[in-house]
């Protein structure tokens, strides 16, 4: 497909756009445009995409608000709008259930995003992330350092931690998250959920609330799903055993194997692709959803799926 810079449309309904004006960090984009726009553009400069519709009523105050704080930024981030009402084909190979979503893209890939009208103070620390403001940093570092000790398992520590940022900062998602995935860590869904249950309604969308609520969902479904060592025996017996590979991709994440559990729906994405209604590619997307935006795994497996989908 040849790819065309296009300017804007000015498509009707739209909130009040800057898209129009010259050398504007702010664009309208179309399927013929949104390559150039939004993936070559963002080796350059993080991009936020803005997914709207004219009927959307959250969209009239979230859109100026991208608009006005992009333009603030002088540049060190853009900003281009995409009306799903006019190109529903980029809509639906991007999964957008709902709008506003909005999604931000660096060097080519989506790395952060979240869904309906956040306040003008989790934008901020959104587009703040995204630009490496320094006040954003140092408490970034903070939050990093606690992932790290999730990571390396030290969930007590990172429990204190995430609890006293909590104070500091109440109602933080990033916080709240944080803490809800060390009760996670040691297995005790239900202090997850009663930890999660403590975010603000304006920020339950927030990324990383959402992949937490995923990791519980998974968590929960895991334990269900049967022993991996008999699953992978019925499906090494019968390869189009679809359920028994879904039940197996399940339990797998339950016991660490991330890589093999992705492969086993990819397979079945590209094998049987409207199986159960397309139970596949939805628990894919659960599984991104958990493993988080930036992780290498999501990155991959959403490459090798788009590769599936789109073939």
């Amino acid at each position: 497909m040849e790819y065309i810079i296009g300017g804007a449309r000015g498509p009707s309904g739209a909130p009040t756009s800057q898209a129009s004006q010259p050398g504007s960090p702010i664009k309208d984009a179309s399927l013929e445009t949104f390559t150039v726009d939004v993936i070559e553009a963002s080796m350059q400069v993080p991009v936020i995409v803005d997914f709207w519709a004219p009927w959307c009523g959250p969209c009239k105050q979230l859109t100026p608000l991208l608009e006005r704080l992009v333009t603030a930024a002088k540049g060190a981030v853009r900003l281009v709008k995409v009306n799903i009402d006019e190109n529903q084909e980029i809509a639906q190979q991007l999964r957008i259930q709902s709008v506003p979503t909005v999604y931000a893209f660096k060097n080519g890939q989506p790395v952060d995003g979240f869904a309906g009208a956040l306040p003008e103070s989790q934008v901020k620390e959104f587009i703040a992330r995204l630009t490496g403001d320094e006040g954003a940093n140092e408490l970034d570092a903070a939050f990093e350092q606690l992932a790290e000790a999730v990571a390396a398992g030290d969930f007590a520590n990172a429990a204190q931690g995430y609890a006293g940022l909590l104070q500091e900062l109440p109602g933080d998602p990033r916080a709240i998250a944080g803490l809800a995935q060390c009760y996670l860590g040691v297995g005790d869904l239900q202090r997850a959920e009663e930890t999660l249950a403590l975010t603000p309604p304006d920020a339950r969308t927030h990324a990383a609330i959402v992949a937490v609520q995923a990791s519980v969902a998974l968590a929960r479904e895991a334990a269900a799903a049967g022993n991996p060592v008999e699953l992978e025996a019925s499906v090494a017996r019968d390869p189009s055993d679809w359920q028994a590979r879904f039940d197996l991709a399940i339990a797998l994440v339950a016991h660490g194997r991330r890589d093999d559990a992705v492969e086993h729906l990819l397979t079945i994405v590209k094998r049987a692709r409207t199986w159960n209604d397309d139970a596949a590619r939805k628990k894919l997307l659960n599984l991104f959803e958990a493993f988080g935006p930036e992780d290498p795994l999501t990155l991959a497996g959403r490459r090798k799926l788009s590769a599936i989908l789109f073939s």
